[in-house]
């Protein structure tokens, strides 16, 4: 049975994140977060790379006959035709904010909308400015370990706020979910729906 059109399929996110889930729950959106361990890919085109993860991470959470709206997203750092993935260790996150220094890097987002007549992609670009980053900065920020589990080996909603110069671009793509865009991809994301 179809839903009223005042009313909205429930609402899954395909992520752990809690960067993902508050930025949700700042909307006021009702939704189940319903975690996945889906096989990332992380070579190939960065545009291409994040919608085939978001694609894998809805498609895994989805269940199989339920009316549900199920959202993928990932989230990649990309410079130099390079992807800078989550640093295994703080050696690989040091090299990574290196690469970064100084530079402009681009932060694209995969998004992918599974209902249950079929699905809609989407993908966000945010080009993010680092300073210069001092040794000094650098042993300061990795001695934090905010870095452990971040794309590109910080977190602009954190203390990696300090390694940035400016940014270009929607800032919640860089958190980790693009609202402007997901709210383009799925326009009825704000209505009431059923739980």
């Amino acid at each position: 049975m179809t839903p009223p059109p005042s009313v909205r399929l429930p609402l899954i996110l395909a992520s752990a994140s809690p960067q993902r889930q508050a930025l949700l729950r700042r909307l006021g959106v009702r939704f189940e977060a319903r975690p996945v361990d889906a096989a990332e890919l992380d070579r190939g085109d960065p545009e291409e790379v994040a919608l085939a993860n978001a694609l894998s991470k809805a498609r895994a959470a989805r269940v199989a006959d339920r009316a549900e709206a199920v959202i993928g997203c990932d989230t990649v750092v990309a410079h130099g035709g390079e992807i800078y993935g989550k640093p295994a260790d703080e050696r690989a996150a040091r090299a990574t904010l290196r690469a970064l220094s100084g530079e402009t890097h681009e932060v694209i987002s995969g998004l992918a909308l599974a209902l249950p007549d079929g699905e809609r992609t989407a993908t966000a670009r945010t080009a993010v400015s680092f300073r210069d980053l001092s040794e000094d900065l650098l042993a300061w920020y990795l001695a934090l370990g905010e870095w452990r589990g971040r794309a590109g080996g910080y977190a602009i909603q954190g203390a990696g706020s300090a390694l940035v110069r400016a940014i270009e671009g929607d800032y919640e793509n860089v958190v980790g979910l693009p609202l402007a865009t997901l709210l383009d991809l799925y326009p009825g994301l704000l209505l009431p729906r059923r739980l």
